[in-house]
């Protein structure tokens, strides 16, 4: 079978594999206990390194608990895999600044994340008034810790579909302002706002990396918000930030496969059992790990990019972290394949994203390295 590097890729009409440097996942939810069977696997076949969200009940404030919770992400890697989890802290209105200092020390938690209060899933321990944590914001300037923004407002009178330009302008803004050597990335950003928003930010580190950057996800580039509602209401699209109008897809694409370093890979896989998605009130979130990089390259190849999916799922994350690029490969194969309906998962199955859909593309068995 011949196969083509991404920088190959663009010259050829539909080649049949593409190989690129093993990729990232700078933002996922492995959750913890019995799930980590399945979400640990999940993400270990296709990203070299994960950076793991902290929102778990009770939430990772302090830098033991991180520890620990590294510690039983690592016991379900599977055996013969190098996946890397990066930990993060889960920052409060009380998150003492001694602590960040203790977490930089650690060598193995790479950023702090902040989610509003109420914001998504066990947010509830989220910060209620920015100006509560400015001394921890300033330890963490000081010592090159990124800040991870789930970038929502949750006042009850602000439209849910408005929530993140909202945050910008009244929260975001600020930020840059107040702590303009802080490190920030915009998770999973949503609408075009947020995209210039990060375009316009022309500062740099002394490595002379960008200050601000944002992930995308992949069900955020391939869906807008008629999928929530094509033929009835369907949960499994359902997500926080939530599926914005198609222009706002439109601006995410552009983003995503212009070659701008500032964009990179962030699934927001966030996994619930089916009868907690299908459920008077479903949880939000959207399954993606399984056949993340499957949906990336649907995206890029609808653009006619993917030629630049390496550098957006393998380069750019890791130059923003101050990390090696990784030196492993993972190939892509052009074998139709179908999205399973369910999965095994804790106390029962799950439904991924997609369930029933046939991509175009999956990882080639035996091909990849790590």
């Amino acid at each position: 079978m011949t196969r083509f590097t991404a920088a190959e890729f663009q010259f050829m009409p539909e080649p049949q594999t593409l190989t690129i440097s093993r990729p990232d996942d700078w933002h996922v939810h492995l959750r913890d206990a019995g799930a980590l069977v399945y979400t640990v696997p999940w993400s270990a076949a296709q990203f070299a390194r994960a950076i793991v969200m902290p929102n778990l009940k009770p939430p990772v404030v302090s830098t033991a608990q991180a520890l620990a919770y590294r510690e039983r992400v690592l016991a379900a890697v599977p055996k013969g895999s190098t996946f890397e989890p990066l930990m993060t802290l889960y920052l409060t209105d009380t998150t003492p600044a001694d602590e960040i200092v203790r977490a930089k020390a650690s060598g193995v938690i790479h950023a702090v994340k902040l989610y509003p209060s109420g914001a998504t899933t066990n947010s509830d321990s989220g910060v209620t008034d920015l100006r509560r944590v400015h001394a921890v914001l300033d330890t963490m300037q000081e010592l090159g810790m990124p800040l991870l923004i789930h970038g929502e407002v949750t006042d009850p009178d602000v439209d849910v579909f408005d929530r993140e330009a909202v945050f910008i302008e009244r929260h975001l803004t600020r930020l840059r302002r107040d702590f303009p050597r802080l490190k920030i990335v915009l998770e999973h950003i949503t609408t075009q706002h947020a995209a210039d928003f990060v375009r316009a930010q022309p500062e740099l580190d002394a490595r002379s990396t960008p200050l601000l950057a944002a992930t995308i996800t992949a069900h955020h580039l391939l869906y807008s918000r008629n999928a929530m509602f094509s033929g009835g209401m369907r949960p499994h699209y359902y997500c926080l930030p939530v599926l914005k109008r198609e222009r706002h897809r439109q601006a995410l694409l552009g983003a995503a496969t212009g070659g701008d370093g500032r964009f990179f890979l962030g699934t927001d896989s966030a996994p619930h059992a089916r009868l907690l998605k299908e459920a008077a009130c479903g949880c939000a979130g959207c399954l993606t790990a399984p056949h993340a990089l499957e949906l990336y390259a649907l995206a890029f190849e609808q653009c006619g990019a993917l030629h630049r999916l390496e550098a957006f799922a393998s380069h750019f994350g890791a130059d923003f972290y101050g990390l090696p690029r990784n030196t492993g490969t993972l190939t892509l194969e052009r074998v139709p394949t179908t999205v399973p309906a369910r999965l095994p998962y804790a106390d029962g199955e799950i439904v991924p994203l997609d369930a029933g859909q046939i991509l175009p593309w999956r990882i080639a068995a035996g091909l990849s390295s790590a």
